[in-house]
């Protein structure tokens, strides 16, 4: 016996096989979009242009493999260290404010 969910009485229900293998909200396989259904170019761009700009992967491969002793997450330069400070500064505010909270809430409120 084939299942599946029920949105109407959220549990399984008996289904047919069909119906058991087609998951509930998805479209059928025909494309009804007829801009983004189609695997033609966009007009105005030649048909053997398969990319819409140059790629730069080769190049950023040779960034992130060159053996210079940076770690991985400040190849890019300055960019990257600015980053990497934010992303240390905002951690070590964050567990600052956290443990502030918890002594704050360890703290017994005296009524007057």
């Amino acid at each position: 016996m084939y299942y599946k969910f029920s949105g109407l009485a959220q549990r399984l229900v008996g289904a047919t096989a069909a119906a058991a293998y087609i998951p509930q909200g998805l479209k059928s396989l025909v494309p009804t979009d007829p801009i983004f259904g189609t695997s033609k170019p966009a007009p105005g761009l030649p048909a053997t242009d398969t990319f819409l700009s140059t790629n730069k992967v080769p190049d950023l491969q040779k960034v992130f493999q060159r053996s210079d002793g940076l770690p991985v997450h400040l190849k890019r330069g300055y960019p990257d260290r600015m980053l990497y400070r934010i992303t240390m500064a905002l951690t070590i505010g964050g567990t600052f404010y956290c443990l502030v909270a918890l002594y704050i809430a360890s703290q017994p409120k005296y009524r007057k």
